[in-house]
């Protein structure tokens, strides 16, 4: 089950996904954190920051809508309160520990009307500006674009090793009855099942214009057969997000549906799934 995320190595390609389980340490209750690939913990500013005006989520009929607006206790309180934890769990920690994921694409803040990731040239400005960590980047980009391959290609061009593919879409939900925005920022970011097409999508894209690169795929892996296909696009490794809604476990079922689907389909090594589609 061992892959490579850019230079990093990671004893399995389930990850979780940035702003779907906290800081971090929470779903140790559920998931022994050591046993996934990763934990990639949510979005963090220099200062605290308190996010959206509530309501910040909504259930749609295949996800949901979200705009939090990347509330955070600011990295001082994380590295001191919950960084401890993780490292107790022997978990390994994308966000300066292992790597840096580089939100490039939060669709809320501003409403989204500009993102970062929706202009080469701010995208590769923001990865080099990070370059200062010393640790791995890997740039998580937006589908709401024409062409995603052009603004990978800045971002790896800039000094990125690895690519998360994708952020949310943006979407708006409307209460009929109220006559209003479901959110209370109006719009947000759409995540779960109705996405997962576009992420495959984007990793395929990404991964034939860039067989070098680490790619990370993200977008409603819900189960264990969603993460194979992201795989068999190109994905070194997957994150598991909005399943986590539903159920905190998610992470590790995911995980043991992936070794039960190689075992059946006779894969000796997660190697020999990454990318078979473009074979």
């Amino acid at each position: 089950m061992r892959t490579v995320v850019g230079t990093v190595a990671l004893p399995n390609p389930v990850l979780t996904a940035s702003g779907t389980s906290g800081y971090g340490a929470e779903l140790g209750a559920y998931v022994d954190l050591a046993e996934l690939g990763a934990v990639v913990v949510k979005s963090l500013s220099a200062d605290p920051w308190p996010g959206n005006a509530a309501p910040r989520v909504h259930e749609t009929v295949a996800g949901m809508l979200n705009a939090v607006g990347l509330h955070n206790v600011g990295v001082a309180a994380w590295r001191d309160d919950h960084l401890p934890a993780l490292r107790d769990a022997g978990a390994r920690v994308v966000a300066s520990i292992v790597a840096v994921e580089i939100n490039l694409s939060c669709p809320n803040l501003g409403g989204g009307r500009h993102l970062f990731a929706q202009s080469a040239e701010e995208t590769a400005e923001v990865v080099a500006a990070c370059a200062p960590c010393g640790r791995p980047r890997w740039a998580k980009l937006t589908p709401n674009v024409t062409d995603i391959t052009t603004i990978a290609g800045a971002a790896l061009d800039a000094g990125a090793e690895a690519l998360t593919l994708v952020n949310t879409v943006m979407g708006l939900g409307i209460d009929a009855g109220g006559r209003a925005a479901w959110l209370g920022a109006g719009g947000g970011g759409l995540s779960g099942p109705a996405i997962h097409p576009i992420a495959v999508r984007a990793v395929y894209e990404c991964r034939a214009r860039f067989p070098g690169a680490g790619i990370v795929g993200v977008g409603g892996v819900a189960r264990g057969v969603d993460a194979v296909e992201l795989l068999q696009a190109g994905a070194d490794a997957v994150q598991v997000g909005t399943a986590i809604f539903a159920d905190p476990r998610a992470p590790a079922r995911v995980l043991s549906e992936v070794r039960r689907w190689c075992r059946n389909a006779r894969i000796d090594r997660i190697a020999d799934l990454i990318g078979v589609a473009h074979v």
